[in-house]
């Protein structure tokens, strides 16, 4: 197990606007339902009762890309963590307009339920489009930073995969730069287009998409756990 001390909590925002009637019955219905247990060890067949493997998601925003990739791979579990009660009713509406079973939820801090997963565990995590936390005294608050990466590496199996969204210029530069002094990952790209382009299995976002009409780029990054 790594350390707590040595990862910080994860910021968010936990409300925004008020709830229709409807989402408020998802909140009271359905989340108790998919929502991953709130004490204990966690792995695959605690969560979905078989051992399937594993994908995390730190931060879903509205859910689009979580309920894409549980789409796509409905043999895989998909666990998503996010402190926003507005982005959890919107991942609660594709749970249930797609029917999908594969993907349980916790409204919270990601780094809390990392903690109790098994080391070798996932086979991707995914961070996308994280706060830049921009000003220089707010860096230690970025997830891509050694503490928090730490514990991704030890829940990620040799030859999983990390993958990181952002259109911030300054999160980009902040991230090629942590990233490129760890052994424990090896960046998956050869060229530009490697990271400028979206993979066909990173599902589209409406935040990407309102990035690119405000003329901002997109950087896709994705690293390969490596055993040191």
């Amino acid at each position: 197990m790594v350390d707590p001390a040595t990862h910080r909590q994860l910021y968010g925002r936990r409300a925004g606007h008020k709830l229709r009637t409807g989402q408020a019955a998802l909140v009271e219905d359905l989340l108790p339902r998919v929502s991953v247990p709130e004490a204990g060890a966690l792995d695959a067949r605690a969560l979905f009762g078989d051992d399937r493997p594993l994908e995390f998601e730190i931060g879903f925003g509205a859910g689009e890309h979580l309920a894409g990739q549980a789409a796509m791979r409905p043999g895989t579990g998909f666990i998503g963590c996010e402190p926003f009660l507005n982005g959890v009713v919107g991942a609660l509406l594709h749970i249930r307009d797609e029917s999908l079973d594969n993907v349980r939820l916790h409204m919270g801090n990601a780094i809390e339920v990392l903690d109790r997963l098994p080391d070798a565990s996932l086979d991707r995590l995914y961070l996308l489009h994280p706060d830049p936390w921009p000003k220089p005294r707010h860096a230690k608050r970025r997830m891509v930073n050694n503490g928090p990466l730490d514990l991704i590496a030890a829940k990620l199996k040799v030859g999983g995969e990390f993958r990181l969204g952002t259109d911030d210029p300054t999160y980009c530069r902040h991230a090629m730069m942590v990233m490129n002094r760890r052994r424990d990952f090896v960046w998956q790209a050869n060229s530009a287009a490697d990271f400028l382009t979206r993979p066909a299995d990173w599902p589209e976002t409406r935040y990407e998409r309102k990035a690119r009409r405000q003329g901002h780029e997109v950087w896709y990054f994705r690293y390969e756990r490596v055993a040191i």
